[in-house]
């Protein structure tokens, strides 16, 4: 569909990428990751064609229709819903055609992402953010009909909530379910990744020509990375203990009278000049992520705040009732619920910004320290200096008792030293993220609370995270809806519904399977929860509804195997036994030192044990395929 041969973009001095090769095949379901600031935005634009290479070729497969899903969703002033999708509808089907047509696509699109009755007619500045984030996906799939051959999705997940990426996950299956259609999408959530993907590429400049691309779901792709990478680091080293040989040579003065003389000085600095390469590239992989570690007060309260029979009402509903919450030292409580069930109330009642309707907040004594990190994160002045953001008070920090100069606290987070000098409007969402945790991680905390603090930041950045969190001796309070995150870090979760119903689980997936439940009863009886059919923002709170519940499709009719497929079954056992030994064999081979380091070879053997996981993993899916046919 889409091949992308040795394309680079810089910005403004900076080069992105450069030598990036990738292409994208019927049915694929492509995850695009990669550091902050590695270009991969950008790269999903040139894909699309929003932008042009400084380098390199695109090409695209005749007839292509390809629409592209921007990160920040940009209406008309006074646009509803209806408008937005039936004016995009009218541009994509062109001079030839009627109103009825153009009704009945934007009427089938809308449909199709979640929209019906009254939504219509909602104002698109009315909405919130997940239905926001639906209708510039519905507007992007007007263009071309409702029918895209390429979707390009940059971080869709951003303002979705649990239920809205469950959404997401199910329309990237009807996108490319015929198997003629691709989706491309930009994202940091791992679930997605392991849930969605059939090919990971992450962008960095560990790697040669810049990026690692794993056919496999997102599990495959970090077992492959791993022993990527440690191939690359063992190469580095065989090839330095290469380079001193050739140096101690060197030092000789050998003459380069003879022809053999020669060549042997040649190949000793090109030997000298590709281990520089490597060591740039794994530095570049061992310094991929901030390091992120959050201070403490060490104190070991074993309560430090316990919420009893508290009742909180927001413009006349209801968002919980008779909750009783406990926190002591090392407890993790996770929030989950749509958005606008009372999530961010819940957390402003407990940290006693506002206080309850009814019951009330104990509090340890002396009072604990609490610090937050929200999801509505203060606004620096776009003038501001990076320096300043940073460290407002001097060019000094402290940190854990020890003083820390600007420059050096800033590394910590990935900034370049340059970048101190820059003004606030010149960064990216992900540094702006990245200066939030720096401020927070100043301040000695009994209690974290962190809302929705995945946004912007990519998965490096994200795992640390996790596990500065996970080493934190005191309490956390954890609104995310990163699924990874909160299956990890949560020692007891609730889910809120915004009707004054909480539920608490001991754990996500005991939340969800209830979640499953309660939807299979919806379904089946035809009927939507209260509450349902909240899709806009509420005055003064950042709401959502969760997404109409949809009718699910009848389950497969069983059939029998075929003969063809009967002698297929018979023998796919012994082919996925001789695929994986196939996959020994080149593991080996790319663990054997002659072939780590010579360059030429590594590649070569990287991309045919990719080639033999493929198959393997192609052997098992088809598999699986099969034996749902006999069950």
């Amino acid at each position: 569909m889409l091949t992308a041969q040795s394309i680079s973009k810089t910005h403004g001095l900076e080069t992105l990428f450069s030598d990036v090769s990738l292409s994208i095949g019927e049915g694929d379901r492509l995850g695009l990751i990669g550091p902050n600031g590695a270009g991969k935005s950008t790269l999903l634009r040139l894909l699309a064609g929003e932008d042009q290479t400084d380098g390199g070729t695109i090409v695209r497969a005749k007839g292509m229709r390809a629409v592209y899903v921007p990160q920040q969703e940009v209406f008309d002033e006074g646009a509803t819903v209806w408008s937005v999708v039936h004016d995009a509808a009218a541009i994509g089907l062109g001079d030839v055609h009627d109103e009825h047509e153009v009704q009945t696509v934007a009427e089938m699109v809308l449909t199709r992402n979640g929209f019906e009755g009254a939504m219509f007619e909602t104002g698109a500045a009315l909405l919130s953010g997940g239905w926001r984030k639906r209708l510039s996906i519905a507007r992007s799939m007007a263009e071309c009909g409702g029918e895209p051959d390429l979707l390009l999705l940059d971080e869709p997940t951003n303002h979705l909530d649990m239920e809205g990426i469950l959404w997401l996950e199910e329309l990237i299956w009807r996108v490319t379910g015929s198997g003629s259609s691709a989706v491309v999408f930009v994202t940091h959530d791992r679930t997605l990744l392991e849930n969605i993907a059939s090919r990971v590429v992450e962008l960095s400049g560990a790697y040669p020509q810049g990026t690692l691309a794993v056919d496999g779901n997102y599990s495959e792709f970090l077992r492959r990375k791993s022993e990527f990478l440690s191939g690359q680091a063992k190469a580095e080293q065989v090839l330095a203990n290469q380079v001193r040989k050739d140096l101690e040579w060197l030092s000789r003065r050998a003459k380069a009278r003879r022809t053999q003389a020669k060549s042997r000085i040649d190949s000793s600095y090109a030997r000298i000049d590709e281990l520089a390469e490597l060591k740039g590239r794994n530095s570049a992989a061992a310094s991929s992520s901030a390091r992120v570690e959050f201070n403490t007060t060490g104190r070991r309260t074993k309560k430090f705040l316990q919420a009893k029979g508290i009742t909180k009402a927001y413009d006349g509903r209801v968002l919980f009732r008779d909750l009783d919450v406990s926190l002591g030292a090392g407890d993790c409580l996770g929030l989950l619920g749509p958005n606008g069930s009372g999530k961010t109330t819940l957390i402003r009642v407990l940290t006693g910004e506002i206080k309850p309707d009814a019951g009330e907040v104990v509090r340890s004594d002396p009072q604990p320290r609490i610090a937050v990190f929200s999801q509505h994160r203060r606004e620096f002045p776009p003038d501001m200096l990076l320096r300043t953001a940073l460290s407002p008070v001097s060019d000094r920090v402290h940190f854990r008792g020890q003083a820390m100069h600007v420059t050096a606290w800033s590394r910590r987070f990935l900034f370049r030293d340059e970048q101190l000098q820059q003004p606030i409007s010149s960064l990216s969402g992900g540094e702006l993220a990245r200066i939030h945790i720096a401020r927070i991680m100043l301040e000695p905390a009994d209690v974290l609370v962190l809302d929705e603090p995945t946004n912007d930041l990519d998965i490096a950045t994200l795992e640390t995270m996790e596990e500065a969190l996970e080493d934190f001796p005191g309490a956390l309070i954890l609104v995310t809806h990163d699924r990874a995150m909160i299956d990890r870090l949560a020692s007891d979760v609730l889910s809120l519904d915004g009707e004054g119903h909480v539920e608490k689980f001991a754990s996500l997936a005991q939340a969800q399977a209830r979640d499953a439940e309660r939807s299979a009863a919806i379904a089946a009886g035809r009927k939507e929860p209260a509450g349902a059919k909240r899709w806009a923002e509420s005055p003064g709170q950042s709401a959502s509804a969760s997404a109409p519940a949809g009718v699910p499709e009848s389950a497969p009719v069983r059939k029998k195997l075929s003969y063809k497929e009967q002698r297929e079954y018979d023998t796919i056992e012994r082919r996925i036994a001789e695929a994986e030994a196939k996959v020994g064999e080149l593991e080996e081979r790319l663990a054997d030192p002659v072939v780590l380091s010579d360059h030429t070879k590594m590649t070569a053997a990287c991309e045919a044990l990719s080639a033999a996981q493929a198959e393997v993993a192609a052997l098992y899916a088809r598999w699986t395929e099969l034996e749902s046919k006999i069950r």
